[in-house]
């Protein structure tokens, strides 16, 4: 065993023994679609007397932070997004009328002198000021003497020794402070038991406390700041009530809720079930898969693939990643195409090894890894972009997806670069494997290469053929867009979708009546899978929804809510644009890397390869009538990925026998080059088709159109990376005069000389 084997088996132990602690000590962090509860995004909007910026914002997150600890939510998380919107996500919470109400309460929080008694009919000393007391009583209040803004503290107490039971004590700052103790000395001036001795806290239009002022302060004497104290009845609850309303009670700026979303703990829990079956099942058989295909060396790439589901997966809870339901089927995908780089390694070393029978089984290995690493480095390069710009031009789910799916990648790479090369070149090493050939995978050149070979099928004869087939493709895909449309799901149009269970089965019909009969006849229903209701509608308010939960319950009786989801029409409208940005920017940076990295025929192929693609997942979502929502755009921009990852593969083969060949017909280049990459697409495509077809059978309603979506496009992806991609790429080179590109590693002034094997001492006999 070499030094390099050593160094990288020392360093895949360490790395799997720190992921196995992480594994079993720590425990992930779940996002709300996994574990229930509800989601919120508030915009913060302007007033008459602030601007809804990063400062004000802040301080509107900190109120809110101190309204929502009295809702007795466990664990909830606030964060600023943006400038102007607040995140709130409140585990457990399943009916968000409650938190809504505490949340959205937008008024400012004011002091009132109080005129008088108010008349029955609302007239008072001042039209519109006249509001019932806690008993009731209406009052006639003046205008607003100071605001919330000026409340320094405000804190429940309670008096054990004066035996004044529970108070409240407030604390105004200096200038409020002036504003109060004038308040309360003139009420002072009036009778003891008269109205006007009292003063009106007021919250949304709503007396929280009408405090009297004490006999023993005097008329124009008032209360100083820090020693005002409301007594009264108070119980304990509605003491901290009460101080919890006076201090965080007024938010610096309104805020409006664009989006609300929430998930029952039950669906929660079934996908997390179904994802690990799915895994389970679809990692056996990946791993079953190129145990078959490769025999040992398979087997010991699988125990890699099990060393990178618990590296990623220790990686996702050491870092705090949010695990979300795209964010598991994420990881789960990445098991799939972990894959691919030990099929790229293997498949360049049973080339050298028929190449040069001769040679040594290590050596056929270690040329593998060093010819396929630039494949290997740019492929996931391209997937990480993806990645990439999901994290940064997604939200919510979506965004979690992307990182999931980005240390997936680099997770497998050190699977496959040092795990497996440091599990294989032992392998190599030992005299059985060296001695039986046939046991190790790579020494024959497999059934689909030798079926090639003797074949010579002559693909790319005629390029404009296969172009031919991706117009009428895309033809099809644009005609699907334009007669049926595309179904934009709320996340893209505003609105709320809900899903209800029902203990009685109740079919689509009657549940469109029974909603009709209640004034939801604008409302979508649909099927949601066993035997669930899903209803559509547009703008909806939380009292709506539980009016509609009620028209339901009485066909269905007992009525559970399994999902919600709203969007505010301004959300949707900038969703929609920064889908539309996301996938402009997408196709940009890929044909940069791709120009950099290749030539610019080449970018530009496997560019227009990527829109045809994108074109014909969208077409076939159309013909379908499948919604195309943000977990869409997830799978769109993964389709991205792996179709750039496909055409990466393809143009590195043809750039590399190009070089060797400069005076060769491009097209009979390409060809081969073709011809030699099939077997790693195909290979590599079946891995990753296991996970999905796992995922759309057993990963329930959740995951189905997530799944759908990834196997049409893997599927058109694999086509387009060789029959559109290298076709155009070729009529594109009739028209360039750039000259081919020289063989890397070729020394300057010797361009016939290539680069020597490191295990070759240069003997010849």
């Amino acid at each position: 065993m070499t030094r390099a084997t050593t160094v990288r088996a020392v360093l895949a132990a360490a790395v799997l023994l720190v992921a196995v602690l992480i594994t079993l000590t720590m425990s992930p962090r779940l996002g709300l679609d996994l574990q229930g509860g509800t989601r919120m995004v508030l915009q913060a909007k302007d007033s008459t007397t602030a601007k809804a910026d990063r400062e004000s914002t802040d301080r509107t997150l900190e109120v809110l932070r101190k309204r929502i600890d009295s809702l007795g939510v466990a664990e909830p998380t606030l964060t600023r997004s943006g400038e102007d919107r607040i995140i709130v996500e409140l585990p457990d919470v399943q009916d968000p009328r409650k938190a809504a109400e505490v949340i959205g309460r937008t008024a400012q929080l004011t002091f009132h002198a109080i005129q008088g008694p108010g008349s029955p009919d609302g007239s008072g000393a001042e039209e519109g000021t006249t509001l019932p007391d806690e008993q009731g009583r209406r009052l006639a209040l003046g205008p607003a003497e100071l605001s919330g803004a000026g409340v320094k503290d405000a804190s429940a107490s309670f008096d054990a020794q004066q035996g004044a039971g529970w108070s409240v004590s407030l604390d105004f700052h200096k200038d409020a402070g002036r504003d109060w103790t004038r308040l309360t000395g003139e009420a002072a001036c009036h009778p003891v038991q008269d109205e006007r001795r009292r003063v009106a806290i007021v919250l949304d239009k709503q007396v929280i406390s009408s405090p009297q002022v004490s006999p023993t302060v005097g008329c124009g004497t008032g209360l100083p700041s820090g020693s005002t104290q409301i007594t009264g009845s108070f119980s304990a609850d509605e003491a901290r009530e009460l101080a919890l309303l006076i201090q965080g009670g007024a938010l610096p700026v309104p805020v409006e809720i664009v989006e609300q979303r929430t998930v029952g703990p039950t669906l929660g829990a079934a996908a997390i079930d179904a994802s690990a079956r799915a895994a389970l099942i679809g990692a056996a058989a990946t791993a079953l898969f190129i145990t078959v295909v490769y025999r040992l060396f398979g087997a010991l790439a699988a125990v890699a693939l099990g060393a990178y589901g618990v590296i990623s997966y220790a990686a996702l809870v050491a870092l705090g990643v949010t695990l979300t339901l795209p964010g598991l089927a994420g990881f789960v995908l990445a098991i799939g195409m972990a894959v691919d780089a030990n099929v790229l390694v293997f498949e360049r070393a049973r080339e050298e090894h028929a190449q040069r029978p001769g040679r040594s089984l290590r050596t056929s290995l270690t040329a593998g890894f060093r010819h396929a690493w630039s494949a290997v480095a740019d492929s996931n390069v391209t997937t990480l972009i993806a990645a990439g710009l999901l994290f940064f031009l997604g939200s919510g789910p979506v965004k979690g997806f992307g990182v999931t799916l980005g240390i997936g990648v680099l997770a497998s790479m050190f699977s496959a670069l040092v795990i497996a090369r440091a599990l294989t070149e032992i392998a190599a090493g030992s005299t059985f494997v060296g001695t039986y050939r046939g046991v190790n995978g790579i020494a024959s050149p497999g059934r689909v290469r030798t079926w090639l070979n003797r074949r010579d099928p002559q693909l790319m004869r005629s390029p404009r053929r296969w172009l031919l087939v991706s117009a009428v493709l895309v033809a099809v895909a644009v005609t699907g867009i334009l007669v049926r449309g595309v179904n934009l799901g709320v996340e893209f149009t505003g609105g709320r979708l809900v899903e209800y269970a029902t203990s009685r089965p109740v079919d689509v019909g009657t549940a469109r009546s029974a909603l009709a009969g209640a004034g939801f006849g604008e409302a979508e229903v649909t099927t949601a899978g066993a035997g669930d209701i899903s209803v559509r509608t547009g703008e909806l308010d939380n009292a709506g929804e539980h009016a509609l939960r009620a028209a339901l319950a009485e066909e269905g009786g007992a009525t559970t809510k399994v999902r919600d989801e709203l969007i505010g029409p301004s959300l949707g409208d900038e969703l929609r644009r920064n889908a539309l940005i996301a996938l402009a920017i997408a196709v940009l940076v890929q044909l940069g890397y791709l120009a950099v990295r290749f030539r610019w025929t080449f970018a530009v192929a496997s560019v227009g390869a990527l829109v045809h693609d994108v074109i014909v997942l969208v077409g076939a979502f159309a013909w379908l009538g499948r919604t195309v929502d943000g977990i869409f755009l997830a799978a769109l921009l993964t389709v991205i990925g792996y179709s750039v990852n496909d055409s990466v593969v393809v143009f590195d083969r043809v750039r590399e026998l190009w070089a060797e060949a400069r005076r060769e017909p491009l097209g009979t280049v390409a060809n081969r080059a073709v011809l030699q990459t099939v077997p790693r697409t195909v290979n590599t495509g079946m891995g990753a088709l296991f996970i999905l077809v796992a995922l759309a059978v057993l990963g329930g309603d959740s995951l189905a159109d997530f799944a759908l979506a990834l196997l049409i496009g893997i599927v058109v992806g694999t086509y387009s990376s060789v029959m559109t991609a290298v076709p155009a790429a070729l009529l594109l080179e009739r028209g360039s005069k750039a000259p081919p590109p020289v063989r890397m590693g070729a020394p300057r002034g010797r361009s016939g000389a290539g680069r020597r094997d490191p295990l070759d001492n240069g003997a010849r006999v």
